[in-house]
């Protein structure tokens, strides 16, 4: 259950086993930097159990040393120059293993993958799901829907409202406000019944803590009218609504789902949440079925539910656009030029787009809607990031998809209507989608930037960081430490210019010290600029770091050019739930404090910039 938040157990009735995952085999560091491209065979010397993981570059495929015809054993396939084979030693059936599919013989069997999940020590788990396809359990042969029965109407980004018989759901209410401190703005213009189209669902579903889709200002507009609205969530180790008390928003009806259980509405509809393969720990996908019709919406995920997802669902849904993370726009030295950056940039675009339009041919949704990806760095500051950070095209992954399929694709636009019921009887029918009046504002050519950023602004001056020993209080209470990595952390103005009068210090993660000079040992560095006030705001709310990181309110440069996962997954999702106690802080200043002057060189910042 979620700390600090009163929730409740709702109203709807479970079906069904949860979901659970179970190691396999376990994989240290040494071993995972010496997997060799290609075909790896392992065995669980515990268990006896045989396994075969596959390495191409940096993705990893993995499933049991098991053939599906007779339970025979794999070897490599001498026969396969190409290194992608493997052969069963009792009837010669021979498994692609870059596919997972069956070549002899073949169009026959597919192999059951295994959830290939790194840990905190770079070592690696091959997980197993069970059930692995819950979606299966009590199936329901599709009714015939009425016309106007099932409508999904988009609103912005990832914020879709659905009509199901007499009852309404949303998905991921982002319609006001920034997301990622004042990074993102949205993109497209809400319609202007926003508000009142959410007071009236009967369920909101949120997927995952990333503020793009856990909204505070939304939440706070909508709680301010229906403070007891049912939300749902799934049972993330990281809690979605960890934040909630300290947000201020007043929701009373929040209701943590196991994964894999079929949440039954009526009796005509239910729902299920599964958990991503490769962020369990905050990350989760829905699937929705109402008289046995299946909507599938992927939203954020980089590999749900392990890989494994429901086929020919009526209505599939997913992320396209890329562009959610700092890498590269906000890196600098070493080989990060401009033109490094736009090649990078445009070859991970268009590995997405091939990637999308691969897992669509493979599902086989009779329709599939590109959606959550409707961003943009809109704030003036950010018009580097804004030419920079370019996104995939919706109607470039459309007419991908309807190259290499017969899936019905739809670009939806702010207000448009999908009839489920007319466009699986009639694709064709006029009908099927109604766009929104001509006339209609699409796109947003103006933002209320100010309200926003006053609530940054106010943590610059705030009492804490008159105080120098802040520093030490808050990486205490982050808890890193342990780990050979010095950081300089440098607050800046609008320009990535040391602020003035800001702070510009060192921090050994070895022994969480902070020293006036780097140490003589040998040591990676990292130096991260930060705009004062969204570091601060972070700072004394004990945020999350994917404020400033997915926000682009950082500039980084690193020494050597490694990417410190353990650092980097402990401030983006593994601190504390409670924030630092700054009122304890302070008191003791009160009580015991010497004068700030003297404070000031508590902790031997690098400089104290006048």
């Amino acid at each position: 259950m979620h700390p600090q938040v009163a929730t409740k157990p709702g109203y709807l009735e479970r079906k069904g086993t949860e979901q659970t995952t179970e190691i396999l085999l376990c994989l240290s560091p040494v071993e995972v930097a010496n997997l060799k491209e290609g075909i790896n065979f392992f065995r669980n010397k515990s268990t006896g159990k045989d396994y075969i993981l596959y390495k191409s570059k940096s993705r990893l495929r993995a499933c049991k040393n098991v053939c599906k015809h007779q339970g025979g054993l794999f070897i490599k396939d001498i026969e396969d120059l190409a290194g992608r084979s493997v052969r069963c030693t009792k009837h010669n059936w021979k498994l692609d293993v870059s596919t997972m599919k069956y070549i002899n013989p073949p169009e026959s069997f597919c192999q059951d993958e295994l959830v290939v999940e790194m840990d905190e020590n770079n070592g690696l788990l091959l997980l197993e799901l069970n059930p692995p396809n819950p979606w299966d359990s009590e199936p329901r042969s599709p009714e015939e829907l009425d016309f106007g029965e099932v409508q999904i109407t988009y609103l912005t980004h990832a914020c879709m409202d659905l009509k199901l018989g007499d009852k309404r759901m949303v998905f991921d209410p982002w319609l006001i406000g920034p997301a990622f401190a004042r990074g993102w703005w949205l993109l497209h213009e809400p319609p202007s019944d926003w508000l009142e189209r959410l007071c009236q669902a009967d369920l909101i579903y949120i997927s995952h803590l990333h503020s793009d889709h856990l909204s505070y200002p939304t939440l706070k507009k909508l709680a301010g009218r229906r403070p007891d609205i049912p939300i749902y969530v799934g049972n993330t180790e990281r809690p979605v609504f960890w934040n909630l008390n300290q947000s201020g928003v007043q929701l009373t009806n929040i209701n943590v789902v196991p994964f894999g259980i079929w949440q039954q509405v009526d009796k005509n509809l239910r729902f299920m949440i599964l958990m991503d393969g490769v962020h369990p720990e905050m990350d989760t996908c829905i699937i929705v079925e109402y008289k046995g019709h299946k909507i599938l919406n992927t939203v954020d995920c980089t590999r749900p539910n392990g890989g494994r997802l429901p086929t020919k669902v009526a209505l599939m849904m997913s992320d396209f656009a890329g562009g959610a993370s700092g890498f590269p726009m906000t890196f600098s030295g070493g080989k990060f030029t401009e033109e490094w950056k736009a090649q990078f940039i445009k070859t991970e675009r268009k590995k997405l787009l091939n990637y999308k339009a691969q897992l669509v041919k493979n599902l086989q949704p009779r329709i599939y809607c590109p959606f959550a990806g409707y961003f943009v760095e809109s704030h003036p500051s950010d018009k580097y990031i804004k030419e920079t950070n370019t996104k995939n095209d919706p109607n470039e992954l459309n007419n991908l998809i309807k190259k290499n399929s017969d899936v019905i694709t739809w670009t939806p636009r702010p207000g448009a209507t999908l009839d489920l019921g007319r466009m699986l009887k009639d694709p064709t029918d006029s009908k099927g989608i109604i766009e929104p009046p001509e006339g209609t504002k699409i796109y947003k050519d103006s933002w209320d930037f100010e309200p926003y950023l006053e609530i940054l602004n106010a943590a610059v001056g705030d009492e804490i960081f008159l105080h120098s020993s802040w520093i030490k209080e808050y990486f205490t209470w982050a808890g890193f430490k342990d780990y050979n990595l010095v950081v300089r952390m440098i607050e800046t103005d609008e320009d990535f210019n040391p602020f003035p009068g800001g702070y510009d210090y060192l921090v050994d993660f070895l022994d969480l010290s902070f020293p006036k000079e780097r140490p003589q040992r040998e040591h990676p560095y990292e130096e991260i600029r930060s705009r004062v006030d969204v570091i601060r705001h972070v700072v004394k709310n004990g945020l999350l770091w994917d404020e400033l990181y997915i926000g682009f309110q950082t500039r980084l440069q690193r020494d050597p050019d490694i990417y410190h996962h353990l650092f980097w997954n402990h401030f983006q999702i593994k601190l504390p739930l409670t924030p630092p106690n700054w009122r304890s802080f302070l008191t003791c200043y009160e009580q015991n404090g010497p004068g700030i002057s003297q404070v000031r060189n508590s902790v031997e910042p690098l400089a104290w910039l006048k």
